[in-house]
């Protein structure tokens, strides 16, 4: 089944197995989609590894489990299996230290004309948001 899995603001398309809402992966289309790789000190991107205790479980021959790859990274995942679309958040590490920094991260929004503004362009200025939803 081809499925979308959306990391840091982009869409990458793999291959995946699913079975209810359990998705797996390829390792080659995890690596080609997100640049970690199994490998057998664990979970691999570039110099950092992050070690697996039950390597096990998080591949088998139908491939690297999302939920058990994201829980290994610490990352918080939503999937919607159905829609073949998978979610990966940023680890609470890196989600504290944007708190700690007290500096939000980027965004545009269009002003009542549709002009594009982007949250960068006032920094070193005091700007108020003002967050609105209907639930």
């Amino acid at each position: 089944m081809s499925f979308t899995i959306l990391e840091d603001g982009r869409a990458s398309g793999v291959r995946a197995h699913v079975d209810g809402e359990s998705v797996r992966v390829s390792p080659d289309d995890l690596e080609a989609a997100l640049g970690w790789a199994l490998k057998p000190q664990g979970l691999c991107r570039d110099e950092i590894c992050v070690p697996l205790p039950k390597a096990a479980s998080i591949s088998d021959e139908r491939g690297v489990d999302l939920a058990a790859f994201a829980a290994a990274l610490d990352r918080p995942l939503a999937i919607d299996a159905g829609a073949g679309a998978a979610c990966i958040g940023d680890s609470a590490s890196e989600r504290s230290v944007m708190l700690h920094d007290g500096e939000a991260p980027d965004f545009c929004l269009p002003d009542l004309s549709g002009r594009m503004h982007a949250l960068s362009d006032q920094r070193g200025r005091k700007v108020l948001l003002i967050a609105w939803a209907s639930w």
